[in-house]
């Protein structure tokens, strides 16, 4: 699912950090919600977060769907940050989603919304540019100054 997608263009582009050890992750996060629980709140990439995490232990499954998970850690700190949808189940590929792959806890991460060219707006993940295969997290890095509390 693209992230143009009409119910996500309005989100905010977050940077999000390790808040164990304040390590930039990614810089271009969504906050989002659980599709198997609603109440639990995380952030997610639609890119993977290369030269920042690398995962750890081995694939699982939750009991609230088939999706296969790994978890991710930092690679600065070592201590667990979200997880990767490795092969996600048919009921959550056809749920409403945001097509990201790449989850990060809320208790383990910090995050600041960042700023559009101009400086003065939020940016949004409708005014992102369309990924193609070449890009990566290493080919953003954000200056300090695109991004508020």
């Amino acid at each position: 699912m693209s992230t143009s997608n009409a119910n996500f263009k309005n989100k905010c582009v977050t940077q999000v950090n390790c808040i164990f050890c304040e390590s930039l992750l990614c810089t271009r996060g969504m906050k989002a919600v659980l599709l198997a629980d609603t109440e639990i709140e995380l952030f997610s990439t639609d890119i993977p977060p290369n030269r920042t995490v690398d995962f750890v232990a081995s694939c699982y499954s939750t009991e609230s769907c088939k999706c296969k998970l790994r978890d991710i850690a930092c690679l600065k700190c070592g201590n667990v940050v979200g997880y990767h949808v490795v092969a996600p189940c048919k009921p959550c590929l056809l749920s409403c989603n945001n097509g990201h792959f790449w989850m990060f806890n809320s208790e383990a991460v910090s995050t600041l919304n960042r700023l559009d060219v101009t400086g003065l707006n939020l940016l949004l993940w409708g005014d992102l540019p369309e990924l193609d295969d070449s890009e990566n997290e290493e080919s953003e890095s954000p200056l300090e100054e695109e991004c508020i509390s």
